[in-house]
């Protein structure tokens, strides 16, 4: 009780301070900033918020734009206006009028046009390898913006989680590394602004929806990046949240409606029940604690139940995607928020760019969950998803536990590999998944390998042939590691060199160990040879059983034939080839990508000790 009332009295405080902030001027904001013709949904929703602005009429006098309602809640701070962008409407700028008895005030908006060249948002997809980025952990390109006083979390980088001062800059200032390393594509966690008072750098406390956090840059510096990844052939991958936002958020000081947020007094934490989705004996209890319960107490949960704050995030996510010619979107959190909403947030994105892909976050072991999600499955009680591709979760795992031998005994340690496999039948698109050996939540992989540098190689072979699309956070190329913590502040460590005094530089190679050396070199060989096979973007998979510490896969199409074989045991094997004659028939000549060593192949070949082979094979 004590900490309600505590609450209750610092948003009655800040709610004050607003209002005197408020009473410069009757309209204080307009979202979205502006606005694009040509959009095939042609109704937009502009959020107007000001002292009293709801009691107040609105008119526009542009042609081919027309006012198609005014929705009013209650509280009077807001205004919900629902014009309609006409065909023939041209890009512009043009007045929304504001009057009330004899007071009558204007503020210009701006109509763009959109862009209809599809080269500029053309999605990721398999031929694609991604570089997931945490950007105040990745490289300081800016040191003015380190620290902003009136948002708080100033700088600390002796705190795993404090600001260390990362930001677009930086990586901008990188870019040439990132292509280089033969990477296609960059996803960065959130950038919007997170004016939390702590642990604000992951990004994910979103503060204004419309804004990059000026530690990071801002949002021309945001469109740099984009249009310079663009000209060196690089996509971005922009990670969105609809289901929370910070409880920083200027929302959170004068609410739109008594229902804007789930749970907005109790502060209640959510079951994180997330197969409630799908669970045909669910209680009607369980599924609304999971999907309206809190993410934690600093991440109010957004109900997007409510029709107004549905088409607000709708839009925000097409104005992100127009703005900055993105080839996917992350949504984070995907089982979360309401699902019939994700399903209608879907269908409106894909709608507008249907050459984009997005990929969902639904961290789950089960293949049964996941597939759920994605695009064309026909589900059990008929929940339609428009989300082209998902975050491969239990390949990951399931990877995982091979390679740290964490098999049934008696069993293959690469039985669980091979079983997870054997569920694509679940999945209407697996090639379009998206597959990682670590991320941003979760042990780097060679931590997960404990620092074993064959069970890494192993790794970063499997998951540049396997169907899907990879995904690799940054610094796993040099073995980033964090022995003896979980701590996700400790898995998100600077990247070596993207700062003045960092001890090694992994973008010029400087101070390296020699592992971390072959190991950034394996990468890069790979990355680059991954890029011309189409063989590997789009060809046909067939696996075999695996043999006690032995397991072997092919990519085949018309033209070409990979092999891929792994031995995890600590002795040197004999592989005998009989078995293969479906895949090999009367190929004879391989060479292996790694080594570039030629390989004959005969009645059998010889595998090294804890080895993996990346075999080419020709006529």
């Amino acid at each position: 009780m004590r900490h309600r009332r505590s609450w209750a009295k610092a948003a009655t405080w800040l709610a004050l301070a607003f209002v005197a902030h408020a009473n410069a001027g009757p309209v204080e904001r307009v979202e979205p900033p502006f606005w694009w013709q040509g959009f095939e949904h042609n109704e937009l929703q502009l959020m107007v918020h000001g002292q009293g602005i709801g009691s107040f009429d609105v008119s526009i006098d542009y042609p081919g734009v027309a006012i198609d309602r005014v929705e009013r809640v209650e509280n009077e701070n807001y205004l919900f206006l629902y014009a309609i962008v006409g065909d023939e409407a041209e890009p512009g700028t043009f007045d929304l009028v504001f009057t009330k008895g004899g007071l009558r005030v204007t503020r210009e908006y701006e109509l763009r046009e959109k862009n209809s060249d599809p080269s500029r948002a053309p999605g990721f997809t398999p031929a694609d390898a991604i570089y997931l980025i945490t950007p105040d952990r990745f490289a300081n390109g800016d040191r003015d913006n380190d620290t902003i006083r009136e948002l708080g979390d100033t700088l600390n980088r002796a705190d795993d989680y404090g600001r260390h001062g990362g930001d677009l800059a930086g990586i901008i200032e990188h870019l040439d590394y990132i292509r280089d390393m033969g990477f296609t594509a960059i996803w960065l966690n959130p950038v919007l602004e997170n004016a939390m008072p702590r642990s604000s750098y992951h990004g994910y406390a979103i503060t204004d929806f419309y804004r990059v956090d000026p530690r990071f840059g801002s949002n021309e510096q945001y469109l740099e990046l984009a249009d310079r990844m663009r000209s060196m052939g690089l996509g971005l991958v922009m990670d969105m949240v609809v289901n929370h936002c910070g409880s920083e958020h200027w929302w959170l000081r004068d609410l739109p409606t008594a229902d804007w947020l789930n749970f907005p007094e109790q502060r209640t934490i959510t079951l994180n029940a997330r197969t409630t989705n799908q669970d045909p004996y669910a209680s009607e209890y369980d599924k609304k604690w999971h999907a309206d319960g809190w993410f934690s107490r600093s991440m109010p949960d957004l109900n997007q139940r409510n029709p107004l704050l549905a088409d607000y995030l709708i839009q925000n996510a097409l104005w992100w995607t127009e703005y900055l010619g993105l080839a996917g979107i992350r949504m984070d959190t995907h089982p979360y928020p309401d699902k019939r909403y994700m399903a209608e947030w879907s269908r409106r994105v894909m709608q507008e760019y249907p050459g984009m892909n997005v990929t969902g976050e639904e961290w789950s072991a089960n293949p049964v969950i996941v597939s759920y999600w994605q695009r064309g499955k026909e589900n059990h009680d008929g929940y339609v998803s428009y989300v082209p591709s998902m975050l491969d979760f239990p390949l990951q795992s399931a990877f995982n536990k091979s390679l740290t031998a964490q098999a049934p005994p008696k069993e293959s340690p690469w039985a669980p590999a091979y079983e997870m496999l054997g569920n694509d039948f679940l999945y209407p698109d697996p090639g379009n998944l998206v597959i990682f050996p670590d991320n941003h939540d979760m042990s780097r992989l060679y931590t997960q390998v404990n620092e074993d540098y064959d069970l890494y190689r192993m790794a970063i072979v499997y998951y540049l042939t396997m169907r899907g699309i990879p995904s690799l956070y940054y610094g796993t190329e040099v073995l980033m590691s964090h022995p003896g913590t979980k701590s996700h502040g400790a898995i998100r460590r600077e990247f070596p060199g993207g700062w003045p005094d960092s001890r090694k530089n992994a973008f010029t190679g400087e101070g390296l160990t020699d592992d971390e050396r072959r190991a950034q070199g394996l990468v890069r060989k790979l990355l680059n040879w991954r890029r011309a096979k189409s063989v590997i973007h789009s060809g046909n998979l067939m696996q075999y059983a695996p043999i006690e510490n032995v397991y072997v896969y092919f990519r085949y199409d018309g033209t070409d034939t990979v092999m891929v074989v792994m031995n995890q045991g600590r002795e040197a094997e004999t592989l005998g080839l009989s078995r293969f004659a479906e895949r090999i028939g009367d190929m004879r000549n391989a060479r292996d990508v790694i080594t570039g060593r030629p390989i004959a192949l005969e009645d059998s070949i010889d595998l090294e000790p804890r080895s993996v082979l990346l075999l080419e094979i020709d006529d």
